[in-house]
C-alpha cells in the first residue's frame, strides 16, 4: 500500500493496476448506463420505502446506495488527483516558456516570475 500520490507511485508514465481500473469505472459511472443502474437502484429504495417493504429489504437497498456512494468518492478523488497533475504539469510548462521568453528580453519581470514560480525551490 502506498500513501503517494497517484501520480508519484510506480515507474513514470505507467499507470498501475489500480489507477487503469479506476480509469475504465470513472469512464463508466459517467455513462448513461450508469446512471439508469442509480437511478433504478434509488427507485427500488424508494419504492419499497412507499409500499411499506420489511426493514430487511430496506436495508439491503440502503447498504448497495452507500456501497455506490462510496466506490463514486474514491474513483471521483483518484480523477481529481490525475486532473491536478496534469495541470499542475501544464501550468509549469507555460510558466517555463515565459520566464525564457523574458530571459531573452533582458526586462526585469524575470525576477518577479522566476519568484512567483518558486524557481530558487524546484531548480
Amino acid at each position: 500500500m502506498s500513501l503517494k500520490h497517484p501520480v508519484a507511485r510506480g515507474v513514470p508514465d505507467r499507470r498501475s493496476r489500480f489507477d487503469r481500473i479506476a480509469q475504465r469505472a470513472s469512464y463508466f459511472s459517467s455513462s448513461p448506463v450508469f446512471f439508469v443502474f442509480c437511478l433504478a437502484l434509488v427507485l427500488a429504495w424508494l419504492g419499497g420505502y412507499v409500499v411499506g417493504a420489511g426493514a430487511t429489504y430496506e436495508q439491503a437497498t440502503g447498504s448497495a446506495l452507500t456501497a455506490t456512494t462510496l466506490l463514486l468518492v474514491a474513483l471521483l478523488k483518484n480523477a481529481e488527483l490525475h486532473a491536478e497533475h496534469a495541470i499542475q504539469i501544464k501550468l509549469d510548462a507555460l510558466a517555463t516558456a515565459m520566464l525564457e521568453t523574458l530571459r531573452n528580453e533582458g526586462d526585469d519581470a524575470d525576477s518577479l516570475l522566476e519568484r512567483a514560480i518558486g524557481v530558487d525551490e524546484h531548480g
